[in-house]
């Protein structure tokens, strides 16, 4: 007696559905599989997209290519995944209790309805387009779609004007982009930093000065107000505090999950406003799963939803679903949000929580900011990266990091990201056994530096300022003592406007000339002579000194160069 294989329906043909079709006919051979696409293009790299508008990625095609050079269209998946796709298709409605799924040939202009038994939704997401006049001018342009990249391809002409409006990862890679296409650009941003709620201000600051090194004209705390136009073309961008002329403008101010289909169906929307699944990735339908940037995650760290759409949390979930639907024990736990971007010569990571974020989510987080090289100093490649940490004061247990450079940031993400899958504390993490040889990191990696940091703090060997706590108090008119332990031709370089210049080798024998009645805060190009002089202080009998973190390197704020 045989078996009617079952058939098996995904709506959506980019990452996490053809994930899912691919891995689904590796193991299960005989499903009917097919995938439901309302767009033209399969299986493409999205991130990839500001890349191919930079020139670094030489065409277009290339992010819908698999390494060996194979185009991924319809004939490709039918051939060598014995999947059968349906372009310029778009879903319209699901029948739950017949198990029917309402097809749209857009084409064709004709409709029919598809049996299941089992669906899938990878339905993704779409740009945010504000509400404003001029968003549907010629020239305006969110980048998510391969055609988005090729309409933004047909108007780079060296010299034109470019707006942005967005500071997000995508706001970043594209004034990189342009910018390297010879384009003048100005970046729009309503918070008063880039990256919110990705970094803290004082190292999203470093990403600003990276901005504006490169010639990106750089404008916060300014929000779109409307796009005006000639002959139905974009020619100037205007804000709450001006007007600017714009050929081509970029609209990346993030996207919305698609999942109005979801919705329509009955199936539970979650509280972030994407579908919401249980580990196994399946929806409040037992028949239909979900997976991509239409779902909801959850946090690793505490389990609460959030809705953080990425290209690598796709794939994975097109495993899982796949691997579900085949009856294998496969989960999904849950993401921590880590996020890579390069702006200019700039590495930007983060994974986890930041301290603001760890204190909403209940815990009693500690910080710390660490500079250092991201190999051994006298290394001509060795370049420096600022490393936050973050823990829970009473458990130790880390809770994230933050690191930003132009050193190498990413291996150090993914090393924090492991140990936070696991639970790590902060003294086993101090420890963990680094690979070291000079080209590749210091002996102490810029990750143990920053632990053993963290873990002096938390000890009492030393207290610490961030540059922002710092500020805060000299603002207040709080009279601080700002003393530079570096050397004179180091302070005649570069200095903080105001700080008293004592080098670390004749501190010990001036001790007697400081102030006990205020505090005191030692620093250095990276504090770690900031730190060697708050604990020569402590022994000497000082009691309020608490060393800059970071130093030079990581201060944010104003320096006086030159003589002076």
């Amino acid at each position: 007696m045989s078996t009617e294989p079952r058939t098996i329906l995904i709506v959506g043909g980019v990452a996490a559905g053809m994930k899912t079709a691919s891995r689904l006919r590796r193991l299960d051979s005989q499903a009917r599989i097919t995938v439901i696409e309302r767009g033209r293009n399969l299986s493409y790299g999205a991130c990839a997209l500001p890349y191919v508008i930079a020139e670094e990625i030489a065409e277009l095609d290339e992010v819908r290519r698999t390494p060996n050079g194979t185009l991924r269209d319809e004939t490709f998946f039918a051939r060598v995944k014995g999947v059968e796709v349906l372009t310029g298709c778009e879903a319209v409605a699901i029948d739950r209790e017949r198990q029917q799924l309402r097809v749209r040939h857009l084409a064709e202009e004709r409709e029919e309805e598809r049996h299941y038994d089992q669906l899938v939704l990878a339905t993704g997401s779409r740009p945010i387009i504000p509400p404003l006049p001029g968003v549907d001018l010629e020239g305006v342009q969110p980048l998510k779609r391969v055609e988005d990249a090729a309409a933004i391809l047909d108007r780079l002409q060296p010299g034109a004007r470019a707006v942005i409006v967005g500071g997000g990862l995508i706001g970043l890679e594209m004034a990189e982009a342009l910018r390297a296409r010879q384009l003048e650009v100005r970046l729009l941003e309503m918070q008063p930093q880039v990256l919110s709620g990705i970094l803290d201000a004082d190292l999203a600051e470093q990403v600003h000065r990276a901005l504006r090194r490169n010639g990106v004209d750089l404008h916060l705390g300014e929000a779109l107000q409307a796009i005006e136009g000639e002959d139905g073309r974009a020619v100037r961008v205007r804000t709450v505090a001006g007007s600017y002329p714009a050929e081509l403008v970029i609209l990346a101010l993030g996207v919305t999950p698609n999942v109005e289909l979801a919705r329509e169906s009955g199936l539970e929307i979650g509280i972030s406003g994407a579908i919401a699944v249980n580990e196994h990735l399946q929806t409040s339908d037992p028949a239909i799963y979900a997976a991509g940037d239409c779902v909801e995650s959850r946090h690793l760290i505490n389990g609460h939803p959030l809705y953080l759409p990425l290209g690598s949390t796709a794939n994975k979930h097109g495993r899982v679903v796949a691997d579900s639907l085949c009856a294998r024990t496969t989960y999904f736990p849950g993401i921590l949000g880590s996020l890579l971007v390069k702006v200019f010569d700039l590495n930007v990571g983060r994974t986890g929580f930041s301290e603001q974020q760890a204190r909403e989510a209940g815990f009693d987080p500690v910080s710390i900011l660490a500079p250092s090289p991201d190999r051994v100093h006298s290394m001509p490649s060795a370049r420096p990266i600022l490393t936050r940490l973050t823990v829970d004061r009473a458990s130790r247990r880390l809770l994230g990091a933050q690191i930003v450079g132009p050193g190498e940031v990413a291996k150090r993400i993914d090393v924090v990201a492991t140990a936070l899958s696991f639970g790590a504390g902060l003294n086993r993490f101090a420890q963990l056994d680094l690979g070291y040889a000079p080209p590749f990191s210091g002996a102490m990696d810029p990750l143990h530096q920053a632990a053993n940091a963290l873990r002096n703090k938390l000890d009492g060997l030393a207290d610490s300022l961030s540059s922002l706590q710092l500020r805060q108090r000299l603002d207040a008119g709080e009279e601080i003592l700002l003393l530079d332990v570096r050397s004179p031709d180091e302070y005649a370089d570069v200095r903080i406007p105001g700080a008293t210049l004592l080098p670390l080798g004749r501190l010990r024998s001036e001790t007697a000339e400081l102030p006990n009645d205020r505090l005191i805060v030692p620093f250095c190009k990276i504090s770690l002579r900031g730190y060697e002089a708050t604990r020569i202080l402590l022994a000497a009998g000082f009691e309020k000194v608490a060393y800059l973190e970071g130093g030079i390197l990581g201060w944010p704020f104003e320096l006086e160069r030159g003589q002076g």
